[in-house]
């Protein structure tokens, strides 16, 4: 079984204190959450109306849709509210000393 693949994500002093931030890594377009200390990420578009999800709002662990007002749990990448249907893919975070990596694999 191969050792999972972290990649550098951004510096950890630009993560947003309980708000969401877009990054680009590699070719994909990822929006990155912080809930208190607790750190997440999802695909950044959403799967109903292909906007920028970190354009929207965050309130605790749901992010919402700014086009169509749809939300999904950050924790998981499930939606959580019509009109959104089809889940977003999360991904594992890592924290390692002042860099941000995700496991994008």
């Amino acid at each position: 079984m191969s050792q999972p693949h972290w990649i550098d994500a951004l510096a950890a002093d630009a993560l947003p204190t309980d708000d969401v931030i877009g990054v680009v890594v590699g070719d994909r377009d990822i929006a990155i959450y912080t809930v208190g200390d607790a750190v997440y990420a999802t695909d950044n578009i959403c799967t109903h109306g292909q906007a920028r999800l970190c354009d929207g709002f965050l309130d605790g662990h749901e992010i919402e849709c700014p086009l169509h007002q749809g939300k999904f749990d950050v924790r998981n990448g499930q939606p959580t509210c019509d009109p959104v249907t089809e889940s977003i893919r999360s991904y594992p975070v890592r924290i390692d000393g002042q860099r941000v990596f995700l496991q994008l694999d």
